[in-house]
Order: structure tokens, then sequence, then C-alpha cells
């Protein structure tokens, strides 16, 4: 069968083609899907599609109307796929529930350790062979607190990682994690965790429930000097909230891998255009923001997962079969799924 993959990175695009090709014919494109790229999967009966690809009900009808049956998600996150309209037009959606969460985690504790020390400044400085040390001081992690929001598998991670710091820990989710309580991890209200916790890590989906968990109110109760790291989704912040907290001179150092208006930046060189997103270009002017373009999960062994998960999935479509990745299949509503 022939397949077409949108938003495919160069390093990840051998790894689909070799994957696919004992069976299938991989189409992999760079672009990513959209109202505009959507008639290119005309006749294609599986669509790949990434993280930051709009899977909205109007591409979602034109990839129906073009015979598409199944969308293999390669992500765990699938808040960029309308799933009530996917499940009206009888279309089947997969993602990745599950791939390296050191990958993650591991990549949420570069982006700390940076602002902490004030790495990319001191980088910035040395290129010009200015070796002056003025305003670089970091601070010792050690005997500080964490703060963990969603204490899932990359969560844990994050936590085995601040346990070796010699950190205290604090928690927040739905459900307490054993494996976070054996490490010492004491679960607290969301609002005492931001009052305490000197690093605040997020590691929980975007929902609903869970759209600008880090608000104004929020940001207010943190400590002057907190760290505040998002590895997750970019929707988890307000990013105009965080921008005025921070032009108040609160905040010792913020790491975002993501951002809530990413789609249509992430991932693209936009070097040589002028940029119209004056929040994003604010934040961007911070001595102590570090933005990194969504590549928590970009290692070898992640992207590996991610790409071999992909692949089951869609031979399990063609089999008749669902699995856990499965989120809509024409006779499953999604709300039967989450």
């Amino acid at each position: 069968m022939d397949i077409v993959a949108f938003g495919v990175q160069v390093d990840e695009r051998p790894l689909l083609e070799k994957a696919f090709a004992e069976r299938h014919q991989v189409r992999c494109l760079d672009v990513f899907l959209n109202r505009d790229t959507a008639p290119i999967a005309a006749g294609y009966a599986v669509v790949s599609a990434s993280v930051n690809d709009d899977l909205s009900a109007e591409v979602l009808q034109s990839l129906a109307a073009g015979g598409t049956k199944m969308i293999a998600q390669r992500s765990t996150g699938f808040n960029n796929i309308d799933l009530e309209a996917a499940a009206d037009l009888g279309l089947t959606i997969g993602r990745v529930s599950a791939y390296s969460p050191y990958a993650v985690a591991e990549f949420a504790w570069t982006l700390a350790l940076a602002v902490n020390r004030g790495l990319v400044r001191a980088v910035n400085r040395t290129r010009n062979f200015d070796f002056r040390l003025d305003g670089l001081m970091g601070r010792d992690l050690r005997g500080r607190t964490a703060g963990v929001i969603g204490t899932g598998k990359i969560g844990e991670a994050f936590t085995r990682i601040a346990h070796g710091f010699g950190m205290n820990l604090l928690g927040w989710d739905i459900a307490e994690n054993p494996a976070c309580v054996d490490l010492g991890m004491r679960y607290v209200d969301q609002r005492q965790l931001f009052a305490e916790a000197d690093l605040i890590t997020l590691h929980v989906p975007l929902l609903a429930a869970t759209r600008h968990l880090i608000d104004a109110d929020a940001l207010a109760a943190m400590k002057d000097d907190a760290i505040l790291v998002n590895s997750s989704r970019g929707g988890l912040v307000d990013t105009a909230a965080l921008v005025e907290t921070l032009k108040a001179g609160r905040l010792a150092g913020v790491g975002l891998d993501v951002y809530e208006e990413e789609a249509g930046l992430f991932f693209l060189d936009k070097s040589l255009d002028v940029i119209s997103d004056d929040t994003l270009a604010r934040l961007m002017t911070f001595g102590n923001v570090l933005v990194t373009s969504h590549q928590a999960y970009f290692t070898a062994e992640a992207v590996g997962q991610i790409v071999d998960t992909t692949v089951a999935n869609v031979e399990d479509y063609l089999a008749g079969r669902t699995n856990e990745n499965t989120l809509v299949t024409p006779g499953q509503r999604p709300a039967a799924v989450r």
C-alpha cells in the first residue's frame, strides 16, 4: 500500500522509509498537512501526520473526500485532531501512546540547567571573546525543591533525575505514582506546588482542563526566582501572561520547548521572514528565556520507537485490528477511548 507522511524531518525520513520498506511504499513530505496541502493526499488510504499538522474538521473532510481511511499520528498528543469529526467521517485514528520518556525528561533538564546557569548568554559572549561572568550567577539545585506537574512516565523520569540532584520533590497529578512516592515525592495541590517549588516542570497532556494551566494567577503564586520549564504542550502556558510576568522582573529563568502558537513556525526556517507573532517576538527578547523548537522527543531511540509504533498501527488497521493506540474507529466514538 502507498502511504503519504506529512511534516517529516530530515533525520526522520530514512527511518520511516526503512520501517515501511518491506510491505509498503511511503512518500515522505517535509510540508505540513493543512487545508492547502490536504489535496496532496488524494488517493492515499493511509496518511501519517506529525504533531504540528492541522487535522481540523475541514482538513479531515478534504482527506476523506480524497479517499483517506486511516490517519497514523506520529506523536503522543492529539490535540491537533478533531476526533469527533473523524468519527463522523468514518476515519480510523491512531497515535503513538508512549515512547522513550527519558528523551523528554532529559531535555527538560537540559532547559532547566541551561537557564539556571545562563548557558546561552555565556556561549554567545565567549563566541565574541567576551569572558566576563557578569549576570551569569546560577544557583545550586541540591536542597532546593522541584515541582513536577504530571507524574506519568516522563514526569517520573524527571523526578528520578531531580532525586539524583538531591532535590526536595513535590508533585501534582490526578493520581499518585508510587514510584515517585518511593523517591520521597509529596503530592500537594497546585497552589502549594507553585508557591514552594524552585523549579517547576510540566508533563501533562493538553486538554480542555489543562489549557492555560499556567495562567496569570499561577504565575503570581510562584516564587520571584522560580524556574519554569515546559516540554509538553505550548497551550499549557498562557504566553501573554508569562510575558507580563517576565516584564515585571519575576522568574529566574524559563525554558520552553513548545509554544501555544507554534504551528506554522516550529520545524521551519523563518530566518528570512518577518515574524508577525508579537508575543513570541517579545518572549525571545528576555535574556533568561530559552526557546527551542519542539525537539525534546528528538533522540534516535525515541524517534525509532515512534516510527515502529506508527508502522504497527498501520499494520493493525490493515488487518482489521485495533490496539491501545487507536483513538477512533468507524464504529467507536472518541469518548470511548479517552
